[in-house]
């Protein structure tokens, strides 16, 4: 499977984010979706799986719950919009990350791309950075990779300069 990772658009969708996830089979927003437009353009791609964020609206919040936990092949994934990083876990994040253990941990919030391997945990914590136009980021980020099995394979990241 190949699965597009995006966070912080904040109502707008640049094309080349549109593009780099053209391919994926599947699309997990990490939260601050900021407009129905952003998801109904994302449901033409592929299928969503989505959380709200600290600027999403009521409808948003009744639609997407605060945290999804699921699985993808062998791939155990907790999805949260606020979750910290590791070392640096938001307090809600690491008592879902402990009690649940999953494989992948993808979190929003920083606008700040990361992708760090958490050797306590064992886990793969990803936070796309923003893919929206709105914040104090310069460049516009999301991620791309394969889930087999149980392995992660071919990780992209765009980048694209915010104007």
């Amino acid at each position: 499977m190949k699965i597009g990772i995006l966070s912080d658009t904040h109502g707008y969708l640049h094309p080349k984010v549109l593009e780099f996830l053209s391919t994926c089979t599947e699309i997990w927003h990490a939260g601050d979706i900021g407009g129905y437009d952003v998801l109904e353009k994302l449901s033409k791609i592929a299928k969503i799986r989505a959380v709200y964020g600290n600027i999403d609206d009521v409808k948003a919040r009744q639609e997407f719950p605060l945290y999804q936990l699921f699985e993808v092949e062998k791939i155990k994934v907790l999805m949260i919009h606020i979750g910290g990083y590791p070392k640096r876990y938001d307090k809600k994040a690491l008592e879902l990350i402990k009690g649940n253990r999953p494989d992948l941990f993808v979190s929003g919030h920083s606008h700040i791309l990361k992708v760090i391997y958490d050797h306590q945990n064992q886990l793969l914590h990803i936070n796309p950075g923003a893919a929206g136009k709105y914040g104090f980021h310069q460049i516009i980020t999301a991620v791309r990779l394969d889930v087999e099995g149980a392995d992660f394979k071919n990780l992209e990241i765009l980048e694209v300069e915010k104007r």
